[in-house]
This record gives structure tokens, C-alpha cells and sequence, in this order.
């Protein structure tokens, strides 16, 4: 019987706890500009700016564009290939998982509160892409962005003034190709076949 009381009291005492970490974490970022630039995106918050700039290191110019800032993310897509052959694009596995979760939230959040974002989902809809592939592509396009803000370090103007070049080709996985194999025998030299 005592023991409900108890966790409840655990449980009230932990979310106190977690709420003035949250809080202090927000006191310690608020003094960062870059928190300022990343925030003023439609679809990024306090907490989802902090993710970003956690993930990166703080400093954007460790990378050298925006497609090695979204291969680093893990949501620029892989070519296949094999040997001279090239079978299309996937999905990226790799990557930061922090950061690729974090511009997927926010490409989510941005289909609902930004008309520039829910004109390019539907778009990509409408050309026959899943809603996570879509997002996924909402995600890579706020990347380039985001890396251009963060560079810039200029506040977020509607109307895509924010276009980056990317100069690097896509990453590409590539496999050796496969050369026949020679056959085996498939006699035993002990059993004779008859």
C-alpha cells in the first residue's frame, strides 16, 4: 500500500528534476547566437536548436558545404553501384543519429507551420515518394539552410534567399565487381562416381 505513494512521489520529484535541467540547459543556450539563428526557422525550437548544434560540434565550418553537412547527417542519399553499373539511389544508413533525427523532427514540424515546406511535401507526394521519404526530402532541403544560416550567421528569410551550391558529387558506395567463379569439381578424389 505504501509502496504507490512512493513512486508517485519519485515520479513528481524526477519530472521537477528534469523540468530546472531543461530550464537551466535553456539558460546556458540562450546566450548562444547561433541558437538565435537557428530558431528563428519555422519548425525549430530551444530544444531542437540545441540537438543541432550539439551534434555539429558548434562549429559549422568543420564542413565544407551543405552535402557534406547532410552526409554527415545521414540523409543525403548513397548511390549504388557495381563496377561501371549504377543501380539508383538509397537511403543513407549512417550517419549522426542525433542530427538525422532532429532535421527529420524538424521538417516534420515545418510541413504544418511553413506554407514554403507543406508546397515542397506535397510536391514530392505528388511524385509518387512516401511521407518519410518525402520528409526525408524536406530534411535534406532545410539542410542546405540551415548550413547556410549557420555560416552566414543570418536569421531565416522566407522565399529560399538561402540557397547553397553544393560542389561535391553524391556519395557513392561502391562494391567490386563480381567475376565469375571458376567452377568447382564435384568429385571427391577418394569416391569414385560411377
Amino acid at each position: 500500500e505504501s509502496l504507490i505513494p512512493q513512486l508517485a512521489s519519485d515520479i513528481r520529484r524526477l519530472r521537477d528534476r528534469r523540468t530546472d535541467i531543461s530550464r537551466q540547459v535553456e539558460e546556458l543556450l540562450a546566450d548562444a547566437p547561433l541558437l538565435t539563428v537557428l530558431t528563428s526557422m519555422p519548425g525549430i525550437a530551444a530544444r531542437t536548436a540545441s540537438q543541432i548544434l550539439l551534434a555539429i560540434g558548434g562549429d559549422i565550418s568543420r564542413f565544407k558545404d551543405a552535402a557534406h553537412l547532410a552526409a554527415y547527417a545521414g540523409i543525403a542519399p548513397v548511390t549504388r553501384q557495381s563496377g561501371t553499373s549504377i543501380h539508383g539511389e538509397r537511403p543513407a544508413r549512417g550517419g549522426n543519429k542525433r542530427l538525422k533525427n532532429a532535421l527529420f523532427q524538424t521538417a516534420f514540424v515545418a510541413i504544418r507551420l511553413d506554407p514554403e515546406s507543406r508546397a515542397y511535401y506535397d510536391r514530392k507526394r505528388a511524385e509518387g515518394k512516401r511521407h518519410n521519404a518525402a520528409v526525408m526530402c524536406l530534411a535534406r532541403r532545410r539542410c542546405n539552410v540551415i548550413y547556410s544560416m549557420l555560416r552566414n550567421g543570418t536569421l531565416y528569410q522566407p522565399g529560399g534567399t538561402h540557397t547553397t551550391t553544393t560542389t561535391t558529387p553524391p556519395r557513392t558506395e561502391t562494391t567490386p565487381a563480381h567475376a565469375p567463379r571458376p567452377r568447382q569439381d564435384t568429385t571427391h578424389p577418394r569416391i569414385k562416381r560411377t
